[in-house]
C-alpha cells in the first residue's frame, strides 16, 4: 500500500498506552491521520511512501498541547515585568491593550507566537484573545490548530461593547468555523470578576447547545476569592456551581488557590484544570497543587499563559517547572513524575479542550501531529529514559521536526508556513511603539 509518508525514528513515546517507549518503530502517515505505528522492518515491508524520514538518535512525541495562552500577548513581552498580577493587569496591560489593540496588532502578535511556539514543539494552542477572528486566520495560513477561546467580559473593547456583543461574535466564530480540521472554538469569559452572573447563565446554554467547552481564569488570587466572598457571599468557584458552570466542559485556568474542598468539587464535577506554573510564580500568584488534584482525578492540562506574564510560549519549560515545583512543593520526590508531565502537556491537554478524540497521542485515527526530539545533545546523553530526558533534561531548541495533520511545518528547524523574517521585522517595528508608550511612563 501506498501512503503519504512514513517517519522513522530510534523512540517513540505515543503517550498512550501509558509511559511506553518504543525503540526503531515508524509511524505511518497517510490523509492528515496515523494509519499504524510499525517496527521499522515491518512498515517498509508492507507500506511504500512518497516520503520516508529517518531520524536517528530523535524521540517522536504527539504535539504538544498548550492549553492557554494569549498569542497576541507576544508583542508586549518583557514590557511589564515583576509586578503582582492586579497591578500588572490594572496599571499596565490593560492600558497597553487600550492603547495599541487593533486587528493588525493581533495578526502579527499571533504570528510571532505561533512560530515560537512550533519552533518550541506545540501543534495546539488554546487562545483567549482580541479578534479571534484574525487568530484563525492566522493559524489556518501556518497550518497550526487552535482552540479559540472568543473573550466575554461586562464591559467594552475593540472587540465588543457589552456582553451579549461578546457572545454573539462568539457564537458567530463558532459557526465560521464549526467543520474545520484546525480550529475549534470555546467560549471565554474572562474570569469572574469580569462577567456578571446573566451572561454567565447564557454562555452555560449556549456551550451545551453548542458542545464546546468554557475557558476563565479562576482562584488566580487570594484577592479575587475575598472580593468574591465579600460581593456575593461564596468563593468563584461555588459562584460556578451555583449557576451551573461546574461540567466538565469547564476549563479553570490557574487554581492556584485551591481547598480541599475545592479539589473534591472539581473532580465530583469533573472539570479541567489548566497549569501554568511560570506564570504564576512569576506573577506570584500561588502554587496549584496538582499533585492533590491529580490524586483527585482531576484532568490536569498545561499552558503558558501569555508572553506578557511567563514571559516564553515554551511547553519544555512548563513541564519542567510543573513536575519540580509539584515536588518541592509537597517534599515528595515522587509527586509529579516525569511521564504525568508529559500526560498532561498532550492527552490532557486534549481532554480538557475537547480533542482527546483526535490529537494529543500517537494513535492510529488521530491526526498527524508529531514532534520529532533530537537527544544526541551533551544535556540528554546518555540516553538512559527518553522521557524523563523530555522533560527534565531536553531544550526547546532540541526540536528538529513538526507536523501537523501529517503535513511538515518545521523541517530540520526551518519554518515552512512562516517567514521568519517579517515576523522579526514586524516585532521589532512594534518594539518601537511600545517603547514610546506612555502607559510605560
Amino acid at each position: 500500500m501506498e501512503v503519504e509518508l512514513i517517519i522513522k525514528s530510534t523512540w517513540i513515546v505515543p503517550v498512550v498506552p501509558r509511559a511506553t517507549v518504543l525503540r526503531d518503530y515508524a509511524i505511518i502517515i497517510h490523509e492528515k491521520k496515523i494509519l499504524r505505528i510499525l517496527p521499522q522492518q515491518e512498515a517498509l515491508d508492507q507500506y511504500s511512501a512518497r516520503h520516508i524520514v529517518q531520524l536517528d538518535e530523535h524521540v517522536l512525541i504527539p504535539g504538544l498541547i498548550n492549553s492557554h495562552c494569549h498569542a497576541s500577548m507576544a508583542l508586549l513581552r518583557g514590557a511589564a515585568d515583576d509586578l503582582p498580577l492586579h497591578e500588572w493587569l490594572q496599571n499596565r496591560i490593560w492600558p497597553l491593550e487600550q492603547e495599541f489593540i487593533s486587528r493588525k496588532f493581533v495578526v502579527d502578535g499571533a504570528e510571532l507566537a505561533i512560530a515560537e511556539m512550533i519552533a518550541s514543539g506545540t501543534t495546539c494552542f488554546a487562545d483567549m484573545y482580541f479578534f479571534p477572528d484574525e487568530v484563525a486566520k492566522t493559524a489556518i495560513s501556518a497550518n497550526m490548530r487552535v482552540q479559540l477561546a472568543s473573550p466575554i467580559l461586562d464591559f467594552p473593547s475593540v472587540w465588543a461593547a457589552n456582553a451579549d456583543e461578546y457572545i454573539l461574535k462568539a457564537t458567530q466564530t463558532h459557526d465560521q468555523y464549526r467543520n474545520s480540521d484546525l480550529v475549534s472554538t470555546a467560549f471565554g469569559p474572562h474570569s469572574l470578576y469580569t462577567v456578571s452572573d446573566d451572561p454567565l447563565r447564557k454562555i452555560r446554554i449556549l456551550a451545551d447547545e453548542l458542545d464546546i467547552p468554557i475557558h476563565v481564569h479562576i482562584h488566580e488570587t487570594k484577592t479575587e476569592i475575598q472580593d468574591s466572598i465579600k460581593s456575593f457571599g461564596i468563593s468563584p468557584l461555588m459562584r460556578l456551581k451555583n449557576l451551573g458552570l461546574l461540567t466538565p466542559r469547564l476549563v479553570s485556568v490557574h487554581c492556584t488557590h485551591l481547598m480541599d474542598h475545592d479539589i473534591e468539587l472539581l473532580s465530583a464535577q469533573g472539570a479541567n484544570v489548566v497549569h501554568c506554573p511560570n506564570s504564576n510564580m512569576k506573577l506570584a500568584s500561588g502554587i496549584c497543587n496538582v499533585s492533590k488534584l491529580v490524586h483527585h482525578g482531576v484532568n490536569v492540562a498545561l499552558g503558558t499563559d501569555g508572553a506578557a506574564s511567563n514571559n516564553r510560549l515554551d511547553m519544555f519549560g512548563e513541564m519542567r517547572a510543573a513536575t519540580l515545583l509539584a515536588k518541592v512543593s509537597t517534599e515528595d520526590a515522587t509527586s509529579l513524575p516525569a511521564y504525568v508531565a508529559l500526560e498532561m502537556a498532550t492527552i490532557q491537554g486534549a481532554k480538557a479542550l475537547g480533542l482527546e478524540e483526535k490529537i494529543g497521542s500517537l494513535e492510529p485515527g488521530k491526526f498527524a501531529d508529531v514532534v520529532a526530539v533530537s537527544l544526541n545533545d551533551f544535556n540528554t546523553l546518555p540516553i538512559n529514559d527518553p522521557i524523563s530526558h523530555l522533560v527534565y533534561g531536553a531544550n526547546s531548541s532540541q526540536v528538529s521536526n513538526v507536523w501537523i495533520g501529517g503535513k511538515s511545518v518545521m523541517r530540520h528547524g526551518d519554518l515552512l508556513t512562516l517567514e521568519k523574517t517579517k515576523i522579526i521585522n514586524s516585532a521589532l517595528s512594534w518594539q518601537e511603539k511600545i517603547e514610546k508608550s506612555e502607559s510605560l511612563a
